[in-house]
């Protein structure tokens, strides 16, 4: 694998889609859409003026980093459609990177925020943040979830922190979670679009939520996350790459 490939970001699972631009472990710049639900109308536009800013062309792309979902069957499709047309057109390699795992990367960037501030203000309250749920709205009345652990190889020398999965993407009702993961010794913090409109549902003993700047999936995460699969050699089957949707669309027929 090339030192510093140039690679496309792309995420379109949720409700305001961004794609990203890097070279290696590099991010040069993040563009999101303008709102909810623009997928089709701005990806095009968004990935060319990136290009543009930085002088680069399509046909140089060498790495494409897809979020997978769970998420919006419309904008997963999007998605994956381009990273196999790119693969097919100039062999660039795919990474597909959850959904989940996306939001969950945000938690790193409160977590450190909130130290710092702890640092250099004495009357900040340090706030523990070491387990957390991703949670994004599957529609009637159920949500898809995964839970993380802070722990692990966490090195404070980089600052790095680690979170490991313990529940896998998963599809279940808030009252189904709250029974399994509320009221135990350890709080839960939750994060993602499903608390948009359904926030209240999860409201229990030893639930917490993280401000909602934090609650959306990024491009630039999604990067983050590809760029370490990457790095170890796992990327995608073009041929068999399929959206990760843990429950399939519905198809309405129409009569004839």
């Amino acid at each position: 694998m090339a030192d510093n490939p140039l690679i496309l970001a792309i995420e379109t699972s949720s409700r305001v889609g961004s794609v990203a631009l890097a070279t290696g472990e590099r991010l040069c710049a993040e563009s999101a859409f303008s709102g909810t639900m623009k997928h089709s109308a701005e990806i095009f536009p968004s990935i060319v003026a990136l290009m543009d800013r930085f002088g680069r062309k399509p046909h140089e792309i060498e790495h494409i980093y897809v979020s997978i979902g769970p998420g919006s069957f419309t904008g997963l499709r999007i998605a994956t459609t381009i990273a196999k047309a790119l693969h097919l057109a100039q062999g660039a390699k795919i990474v597909p990177v959850g959904t989940l795992d996306v939001i969950a990367a945000n938690v790193t960037d409160y977590i450190k925020q909130n130290e710092a501030a702890t640092s250099s203000h004495r009357r900040h309250r340090r706030v523990s943040v070491d387990r957390v749920a991703t949670i994004l709205d599957a529609k009637r009345g159920q949500f898809y979830i995964a839970v993380y652990q802070r722990g692990g190889h966490e090195q404070p020398e980089t600052s790095d922190v680690v979170f490991r999965k313990i529940l896998p993407d998963s599809l279940m009702t808030a009252s189904q979670f709250v029974d399994r993961f509320a009221g135990g010794k350890q709080p839960v913090w939750l994060l993602g679009d499903g608390l948009l409109y359904q926030k209240d549902t999860f409201n229990a003993d030893g639930v917490h939520f993280l401000d909602d700047k934090y609650w959306s999936p990024h491009a630039g995460k999604v990067h983050l996350l590809g760029w370490q699969k990457a790095s170890a050699g796992q990327f995608a089957d073009p041929i068999t790459l399929e959206p990760a949707y843990l429950r399939r669309p519905d198809v309405t027929v129409k009569p004839r």
